[in-house]
């Protein structure tokens, strides 16, 4: 793959953000699983709220539930960029979006440092802007 190929490079950052989503809900399988079976969690505690979780099951958990909230415009955007035919400014949008991503999923299931957290997740979200802007830009332009 080469730098002249944005489309595979844009493919791969959505593949990478796919792979944190898959990558935190095997961890938090890893997390549960033992849980219930060593009896520290009730099924019947857990089976219609969280509560009966602790601490850390919460934060990989949120962690996870977080990747649907951006990325979910993340993949919206990657396939129209990829429908336009992605930009080389796209797809280094989009691996920076990703990486702000992986920052924040690992500060989330790490020490929780809301400050490092939010500062994360605030440069994704800036990130995404600038990628839809310039997306809505490009579909000006075509018109």
């Amino acid at each position: 793959m080469t730098i002249a190929q944005p489309a595979l490079w844009l493919i791969a950052a959505i593949l990478a953000q796919g792979a944190l989503a898959l990558g935190l809900l095997w961890y938090l399988g890893t997390i549960r699983i033992p849980m219930v079976m060593r009896g520290e969690v009730r099924i019947d505690d857990i089976a219609l709220e969280r509560k009966g979780w602790p601490k850390r099951e919460w934060q990989a958990s949120n962690a996870f539930d977080n990747q649907f909230q951006l990325p979910v415009l993340f993949y919206i955007g990657a396939g129209l960029a990829l429908y336009f035919g992605p930009t080389l400014f796209e797809v280094v949008l989009a691996w920076l979006f990703v990486v702000s991503r992986y920052i924040h999923a690992f500060v989330h299931v790490t020490d929780n440092h809301v400050i490092r957290r939010f500062a994360a997740y605030f440069a994704g979200l800036l990130l995404l802007c600038v990628y839809w802007l310039d997306l809505l830009v490009r579909l000006v332009l075509a018109l």
